[in-house]
């Protein structure tokens, strides 16, 4: 007598921690959302207050939406990546609000803002699997460019660029041949002295060209050693453009105008030496893809 054993399909539902998804319901998605926005509200309404009103972290209000276009832009790659529902997403779900709850708890803006971006990656994992992740993580980094840094670390950022933007600044004046000397942040002039303060530091530039250096960099460049690169050389672009700025107030104090120098000048000289750095960061990356290009020829 046969008998015939009937077939048993096994579906590899759980490999690895990960379960096949055909992605969140929209109703599903859209409650999520809505939850994550109230429990954020008072944290994201905040966090745009200091945007508009702190010029030093100003550019957040473009780290969201150029993180936005980025997705928006792939897209199409992004809807062939395979969903895999992923438990490690349950932990980090976890550490976030975990997060959150201290940083509310000790009154510590960084940690909750950033315990936003952490859930978002909780999300991310738990929903849709680690591949679509790593496919949304040069975006979901530069969302971290959009919280101000803890008060903490950007005095301890400040005192030493101030210190540097003044005797940048010094010695240049010398070599202009302005008598001058420099004691601490302070740049004493004939005419008068002036006080390299925290908003002179350049700590603003810095932040600013920073993230437009990564922006720029995605959007013209293709290699990753370069976009690297031009990220790393706008530090030193935004100090040498500081210390210009500064010099430039030093000469119209002391040949022109004290008053036109701490005024409108020193205003508007900010301005255009953010200018003046994007020029050199756009000139340094002609320079870069010129060595790359010759480095190639060579081999």
């Amino acid at each position: 007598m046969n008998s015939t054993a009937p077939d048993i399909a096994v579906h590899p539902q759980f490999v690895a921690g990960e379960s096949r998804t055909d992605g969140l319901p929209t109703w599903q998605a859209a409650s999520l959302l809505i939850l994550v926005g109230i429990l954020y509200r008072s944290i994201l309404l905040e966090l745009v207050r200091q945007w508009w009103t702190d010029p030093n972290f100003s550019h957040g209000f473009f780290v969201p939406l150029f993180s936005a276009f980025v997705v928006w832009q792939d897209r199409e790659n992004l809807a062939q990546v395979p969903r895999r529902q992923s438990w490690v997403g349950f932990p980090v779900i976890i550490f976030a609000l975990s997060t959150l709850t201290v940083g509310v708890l000790g009154a510590e803006f960084f940690l909750s803002r950033s315990s936003l971006i952490l859930l978002m990656a909780g999300l991310i994992i738990y929903f849709a699997g680690w591949k679509l992740f790593r496919a949304l993580l040069f975006p979901w980094l530069f969302l971290f460019l959009m919280i101000p840094i803890p008060s903490i670390v950007f005095n301890q950022i400040t005192l030493p660029l101030q210190f540097l933007a003044s005797r940048l600044a010094t010695d240049v004046l010398r070599l202009l041949g302005v008598p001058v000397l420099r004691e601490g942040n302070i740049i004493v002039l004939p005419n008068m002295p002036l006080e390299v303060a925290e908003a002179c530091s350049g700590i603003r530039s810095l932040l600013s060209l920073g993230t437009m250096a990564i922006i720029y960099g995605y959007l013209v460049d293709k290699k990753i050693w370069r976009r690297v690169a031009l990220a790393l050389l706008s530090i030193p672009v935004a100090v040498a453009a500081n210390a210009l700025r500064l010099v430039g107030t030093g000469l119209t104090v002391q040949y022109w105008d004290p008053e036109k120098g701490q005024g409108f000048f020193h205003e508007f000289s900010g301005w255009l030496i953010f200018v003046v750095s994007l020029v050199m960061l756009f000139g340094l990356h002609s320079f870069l893809r010129t060595v790359d290009r010759s480095v190639s020829k060579t081999k």
